[in-house]
């Protein structure tokens, strides 16, 4: 399993191109593998047979661990029947090993099932059955721990805690992604291990969307609101440092960089790519964060794309959202929330008037900052908002 960016520890394979007694050239793509942030594909560094595949479609397999073998050309040119090869194929059996029994030591498709026989039947009580049934479950996928290996109701409970609802015959059981399987582990441990607390406030965007549609006609290009909110939560972390930490193991450590990670949902599941350096000018954070995100959406980012982010910024106004609570990306200590902006009716001394208003959510883990410091935080982030231009100073 080839190791892609630095961050990269494990990965699975999405699909084989080439099957066993394949013939591969160098440079040739012999499989299509998933890391926790893209898909991407293998091509084989040298020339050969690929005579047996490690590693089946799907099964998560750490950086460096081999996947497949490729042997010499020269000393894999042994006779075999088509039904032989054909079978090998199916069962990933490396024809090398097989004994022929035909003339001359072809090898017969009945030497290559003698060598792979069929598993043993698999065994489970009624119940179990059923529920595999229910669910849409592979027994064979079940590791039994009753008695001589029966596969019992617990197993299969265990296999699938949350996943089905039990007794519906319409559920469908989804196979997680990489993606999916890393950010339901680190969002579930983010809850458990950091105590969230939630603050909100509410802020006039009215002068932002004005400053956006300005730089719009400058620049001849569209700047993201996301940008502008990295370069405005830049300048509040600069100011305000306890909020760019991270907790180690009984300490608080700041940050030196201030490099910013955006939520991003894409077809692979959510990803947070990084703006490295967010106090740069704003149109080199437009524009960064703009080919991270295509290149998020196409599945070609890298490991080193998701590294060294010490601050997420997480935006569902584009969904009509509100407000919401963000689950902080550990370690770091916060993560801000962006709602929709909204045209509401707005007290100005004894006038009602219509303002575009956005609601700001910062989850913060309390080990690291209290209250009050993360209520600063947030108050300066809605006056930069409030007041786009001061980002000029």
């Amino acid at each position: 399993m080839p190791k892609v960016g630095l961050t990269m520890t494990e990965g699975s394979i999405v699909q084989w191109h080439k099957h066993p007694g394949d013939f591969v050239q160098k440079g040739a793509l012999i499989f299509t593998f998933e890391t926790e942030k893209s898909t991407l594909e293998f091509e084989s560094p040298f020339e050969g047979v690929l005579t047996s595949i490690l590693v089946p479609v799907g099964q998560v397999t750490q950086c460096f661990v081999p996947v497949a073998v490729i042997g010499e050309a020269s000393n894999l040119s042994r006779p075999i029947s088509p039904r032989a090869r054909l079978r090998a194929r199916e069962k990933g059996i490396d024809i090398n090993i097989v004994s022929g029994s035909g003339p001359d030591g072809v090898v017969l498709e009945r030497d290559v099932l003698a060598s792979h026989p069929e598993p043993a039947a698999i065994r489970a009580t009624p119940i179990a059955e059923r529920m595999a049934a229910e669910m849409g479950i592979d027994l064979a996928t079940i590791q039994g721990t009753g008695r001589d290996g029966l596969i019992t109701k617990e197993d299969i409970e265990a296999s699938v805690v949350g996943a089905t609802p039990r007794g519906s015959p319409d559920a469908e059981l989804q196979t997680l992604t990489t993606a999916r399987r890393i950010t339901a582990q680190r969002t579930a441990d983010s809850a458990r291990n950091a105590p969230h607390v939630t603050v909100t406030t509410e802020a006039d965007a009215t002068a932002l969307v004005s400053a956006r549609e300005q730089l719009n006609a400058e620049l001849k290009e569209k700047v993201s609101y996301n940008a502008l909110l990295i370069a405005i939560v830049a300048r509040a972390l600069r100011e305000h440092p306890q909020l760019n930490a991270y907790w180690d193991d009984g300490r608080v450590l700041l940050y030196q960089a201030i490099n910013i990670g955006v939520a991003v949902d894409t077809p692979r599941g959510l990803y947070v790519p990084v703006v490295r350096d967010a106090t740069r000018p704003l149109i080199q954070l437009h524009r960064n964060l703009s080919d991270l995100l295509a290149r998020a959406l196409a599945g070609t980012v890298t490991g080193d794309d998701f590294a060294a982010g010490t601050f997420t910024i997480t935006n569902l106004g584009m969904y009509e959202i509100d407000a919401f609570t963000p689950i902080i990306n550990q370690p770091q200590a916060a993560i801000l929330g962006v709602g929709r902006i909204l045209g509401k009716p707005v007290a100005r001394g004894e006038q009602v008037v219509v303002r575009q208003m956005m609601t700001l959510s910062l989850s913060f883990d309390h080990r690291i900052v209290d209250g009050a410091p993360a209520a600063k935080f947030l108050q300066r982030v809605k006056g930069l908002i409030e007041r786009p231009f001061a980002l000029m100073v």
